[in-house]
């Protein structure tokens, strides 16, 4: 679950985090009604408490996955939510872009395309994976949740065998192996933000 939300954060909440960046008002692609749009759908899903969104969505989830128990079925609205979180953000990080590489860049005669991937990944690079190491961390919490819908993963398996089951010490063993991962992941992103980072 964890690792198929990174992938829709990548290649979905990438670009749309980026395309409200270009939308807002005095960007390149400024277009209210545009910015408008997509910044309330994303508030609205970031504002759902994760585990009222998984419940909210079962019906379209039954429609896309054909079932809304179980694994794959757990996938969609971490991925929703995972698009969302990234989404917000990536727009956050390029904000952070200074302006004067985005007219040094325009001046030069530089396209859209060129702006995008020459100019503000480049010099967002380091905050973009620190961004992507916050929302992994996050990714691995709303899937403890998803036991609820018989998602399974790590969370479910401690309340199953451990809480309900008055295993204490079984759930002491998996909160320790989450926060090992954790804290894993936010090495290893800092080590490579700190490894990109030119500046």
């Amino acid at each position: 679950m964890v690792g198929f939300s990174v992938i829709a954060a990548l290649l979905v909440g990438l670009p749309i985090g980026t395309f409200l960046f270009l939308c807002r008002k005095g960007q390149l692609l400024e277009n209210r009604f545009v910015f408008s749009s997509l910044n309330l759908i994303v508030n609205i899903i970031r504002s759902f408490p994760f585990l009222l969104l998984v419940i909210f969505m079962i019906p379209f989830t039954r429609f896309v996955m054909g079932t809304a128990i179980g694994t794959a079925a757990a996938t969609l609205p971490m991925m929703v939510i995972a698009i969302a979180h990234y989404s917000r953000l990536v727009e956050q990080s390029l904000l952070d872009v200074p302006k004067g590489v985005i007219h040094a860049a325009v001046s030069m005669g530089a396209s859209v395309k060129d702006i995008i991937f020459k100019f503000l990944y480049v010099e967002a690079r380091s905050a973009l994976v620190l961004s992507m190491t916050t929302s992994t961390i996050s990714f691995i919490s709303y899937s403890t949740i998803m036991g609820v819908v018989g998602g399974g993963g790590i969370g479910d398996f401690a309340i199953r065998y451990g809480y309900l089951q008055y295993r204490t010490d079984l759930m002491f063993y998996i909160i320790i192996i989450i926060v090992i991962f954790v804290q894993l992941i936010q090495y290893a992103g800092i080590t490579l933000a700190r490894k990109i980072d030119k500046r």
